[in-house]
């Protein structure tokens, strides 16, 4: 719609990222560094991206991934701290979980100085929930950014997570203390 070309590949390499941060990625990458019309294109794309994406989802199904719900569940019931953190930023970050019913603590990329592979959403989390020893954390991601995060956070745990955006074989080529299929395995990692 704005005129920028990505490849999939290139697309599915910045999941998990400020989505801001990957237009200006992506359109430097098109124009050059510094180009005199590179904060004009980022603006108009991620205006664009904002009005598809808001639209997708306030009007398509939306869903919990397998194990979520009994994830959350568990981690409620034995009383440990969580919460979401996300490369969106915060409209579409309520929108989805307002769609899901779901009222949890979560933190939008736009929340902080710097999205991931910064750790700044890891160690804004730590801040609302309490956590004082980043070693007794644990992230669970589903992109090579998440698990970057992890790591540059130095996070006790660093998971990366299967069934969503990349496959095994992507993520086991990262620095990470596991990988698992659904968040369903946590309770029995943590147990």
């Amino acid at each position: 719609e704005t005129g920028l070309i990505a490849s999939p590949e290139r697309l599915l390499a910045l999941m998990g990222r400020s989505k801001r941060l990957v237009f200006e990625i992506l359109w430097s990458e098109e124009l050059g560094e510094g180009h005199a019309e590179l904060t004009q294109r980022v603006d108009t794309s991620y205006a664009a991206f904002r009005r598809i994406l808001e639209h997708h989802y306030e009007t398509t199904l939306v869903e919990p991934s397998e194990g979520c719900l009994e994830c959350f569940d568990w981690l409620r019931s034995t009383g440990i701290p969580f919460c979401l953190t996300t490369g969106f930023y915060r409209k579409v970050t309520d929108i989805i979980l307002r769609r899901l019913e779901w009222e949890i603590l979560s933190i939008a990329s736009d929340e902080v100085p710097k999205g991931r592979p910064a750790p700044y959403l890891i160690h804004r989390g730590m801040a609302l929930t309490g956590a004082e020893d980043v070693r007794k954390v644990v992230t669970i991601g589903d992109t090579p950014s998440d698990l970057r995060a992890g790591r540059n956070a130095g996070c006790g745990w660093t998971l990366g997570i299967t069934s969503g955006t990349h496959t095994r074989e992507q993520l086991a080529a990262l620095p990470n203390d596991g990988l698992i299929h659904t968040l369903a395995e946590v309770k029995d990692l943590l147990s």
